[in-house]
């Protein structure tokens, strides 16, 4: 599945919608002047035939006021929802399940969305269920990546195996991959704003039915409150065309989408039992209650086009219709057609519950592997009490393990799930002992900055440094959602001392930047932020293309090559793509000086760039257009090799958390599949 291809439609669908709704608000202009025009008419006692006279004004008041309710409520309701996914999910009557939770199907929902975070190396979204909704349903919701939700029914959970959920989850985050969540959240406020025109004509008639009339026998024409019924049912009729309009806008952007989340949880997964199932199940449940993705809450019709299934029954199927028809969709799935599967309540049974959670890798699970694990004694280690094996490895080519792996120590784990624990975490990662002048500047800074976390962080170094270096990058992926629970002030705090710990030894080592830069990108301000697209080809940023190419090619030749090594890999990777047209004069040597920023970088290569300059690269090459995006990460994966080391698998992890990109498989590949129990 091409993300890149499908977030740059995402952009394109988005003027789109923008488009077709500057046209239903002109239509619906024109639709309240003329049945105003013909009210005036009625009211004044005038004849239908013939030229009339409208007070001053009259059309310039109807068409300011239309705009004013439209205008009005889209702002109003896109401010409501400012807070992004967390905003959708709590009007949805979504609960935040905490990242310590211990509950038993939510700590399998969790770990289910620490897979795929992990595989997809995007940022862990946070997880929100809906208590009161009994029926199978999903959805993934915010303006951004870094800071998307993923919110689910107590019927999901109660009602599906965890390949299915694993299912449910990977479509979810096909969502949030291609871009569909931004779309989504500014067609909830382009509909509400198109609604208000009935909402206000809904209330005229109300007012009309409560007051009775006053006019005498004598006087002629209809009385102010047969005028106040009529103008009422009017601009709701109006408002209720451009609603019409808007299903359809709505149907048409989300009814495609749906096949293609379709087919990338099944490529998640590697097992279209997956979504197949729960898809199925949805079917089996509407045998009971007419619609087994059926939701009751009041905002259900609003964000009818997010869910994984259709929140209302369909009153007319085809055009208008917000998703496809099940079995079109399990057609696609399966490739034939399939029956519907019953969808009662799941009871877990002791034959289930020593299996490690998660050891499998992504819908791998079967039965002699079940036989291997249970043979190896593992029963002592519940699958619902929050064990998970994490497939850092590719996810497309999962295998199953025979033998359950060695496990992050529960200490690490337990901290790395509350919001303190988490920041102690990232203050593990940057301690370093290898230089005892710089690490008792770094524990004096902590001592001073953090003091309450200060004890916390070196005991979680001690763990940190037995892990490991595969696990350093991944385990702040898992810390990522407790991180999220801070406040603003707070981030701001933790993001001040992980500067001052790079800059206790005056130097930045790539470890340091690639962890500073995943922190900033998805903890920062500007974290839940789109990105504007400025730059609709690579070779428009040949200079920043060819400095991270630069950094790659020296990772990728080692610390102990020799110069002339790391040219030969960069113009290796440059004659992959000659359009850029770089030779060896573009190849920038980024030397442990130049790293270092110091007079000896200076000295030693007045050209060479830092750190500095790669951030700044990065931010501009994030403004490049999804469909060019993968030309750089094709150039960096040339220089990069075909075994990538640890080293080379960090900074182009780093570049495409930079860029709002997902990891390719090759980059997912090179860590090691490390269980979490």
């Amino acid at each position: 599945m091409d993300f890149f291809e499908q977030q740059d439609q995402a952009h394109r669908q988005s003027k789109k919608l923008l488009f077709l709704f500057f046209l239903a608000v002109i239509a619906i202009v024109l639709a309240v002047n003329f049945s105003l025009a013909l009210v005036w008419i009625w009211s004044s006692g005038q004849r239908f035939a013939g030229l009339h006279h409208y007070p001053r004004g009259f059309f310039f008041l109807n068409t300011g006021l239309t705009l004013l309710f439209i205008g009005g409520g889209t702002v109003f309701e896109m401010f409501r929802l400012r807070d992004g996914g967390d905003a959708v999910a709590e009007m949805a009557g979504g609960r935040l399940v905490m990242p310590s939770s211990q509950d038993l199907q939510e700590r399998r929902l969790l770990n289910i969305v620490e897979e795929m975070a992990l595989a997809s190396g995007i940022a862990c979204p946070r997880v929100y269920i809906m208590d009161h909704e009994d029926a199978i349903n999903a959805f993934a919701a915010g303006y951004h990546q870094n800071e998307a939700v993923v919110a689910v029914t107590r019927g999901t959970l109660s009602r599906l195996s965890r390949d299915e959920l694993q299912g449910v989850i990977g479509h979810e985050f096909s969502h949030i991959l291609n871009g569909d969540m931004r779309m989504n959240i500014k067609l909830i406020g382009v509909l509400f704003g198109i609604q208000m025109i009935a909402t206000f004509g809904q209330e005229l008639m109300y007012w009309g039915a409560r007051f009775g009339s006053s006019r005498s026998r004598d006087e002629k024409g209809p009385s102010a409150q047969m005028i106040l019924l009529v103008v009422g049912g009017v601009l709701f009729v109006v408002g209720y065309v451009g609603i019409f309009f808007g299903r359809l806008i709505k149907s048409a952007v989300s009814r495609q989408r749906e096949f293609l989340a379709d087919a990338s949880a099944v490529q998640f997964t590697r097992n279209p039992d997956g979504i197949g199932g729960a898809l199925r199940k949805i079917g089996g449940l509407t045998r009971t209650n007419d619609c087994g993705s059926r939701i009751d809450n009041p905002h259900a019709e609003q964000f009818s086009h997010m869910f994984l299934g259709a929140a209302r029954p369909n009153l007319l199927d085809g055009l208008f219709a917000t998703h496809p028809p099940l079995q079109e969709r399990l057609r696609r799935v399966y490739g034939k057609s399939v029956e519907f599967l019953d969808a009662s309540e799941i009871v877990e049974t002791d034959s289930n519950a020593g299996l490690p959670e998660g050891m499998y890798g992504f819908g791998a699970r079967n039965v002699l592997s079940a036989q291997a694990a249970r043979v190896a004694e593992v029963r002592h280690v519940s699958a619902d009490t929050g064990s998970a094996a994490i497939a850092f490895g590719n996810h497309s080519q999962s295998q199953p393990q025979s033998q359950p792996q060695p496990g992050l120590p529960a200490e690490l784990l337990n901290n790395l799930r509350e919001p303190a624990g988490a920041a102690a975490l990232v203050y593990a990662l940057l301690l370093d002992r290898s230089e005892a002048q710089g690490y008792a500047a770094q524990i004096q800074l902590l001592q001073q900055s953090a003091q309450s976390q200060c004890a916390l962080a070196t005991m979680l170094q001690d763990h940190v440094d037995r892990l490991p270096r595969s696990v350093r990058l991944p385990l702040l992926d898992l810390a990522m959602p407790a991180l999220k629970l801070l406040s603003p002030e707070q981030r701001g705090i933790v993001l001040s001392n992980v500067h001052k710990l790079i800059a206790a030894d005056q130097k930045m080592t790539q470890a340091e930047f690639v962890l500073q830069t995943v922190l900033e990108r998805r903890l920062g301000p500007m974290a839940g932020r789109a990105v504007p697209i400025r730059y609709t080809q690579l070779t428009q940023l040949k200079k920043e293309a060819a400095l991270l190419l630069s950094l790659v090619a020296q990772t990728a030749s080692g610390k102990q090559a020799a110069d002339f090594v790391a040219r030969d890999i960069f113009l290796r990777a440059a004659n992959s793509m000659p359009e850029l047209g770089l030779s060896a004069g573009d190849m920038q040597m980024m030397t442990a000086s130049a790293a270092l920023g110091t007079a000896g970088a200076a000295n030693a290569a007045a050209e060479s760039p830092d750190y500095f300059e790669v951030k700044q690269a990065l931010d501009k090459l994030n403004q490049l257009a999804p469909l060019a995006k993968p030309f750089l990460i094709r150039l960096l994966l040339a220089a990069a090799g075909e075994q990538l080391s640890i080293d080379s698998a960090d900074i182009l992890r780093c570049i495409c958390a930079a860029i709002d990109a997902p990891i390719p498989d090759k980059v997912a590949a090179s860590y090691s599949v490390y269980s979490i129990t």
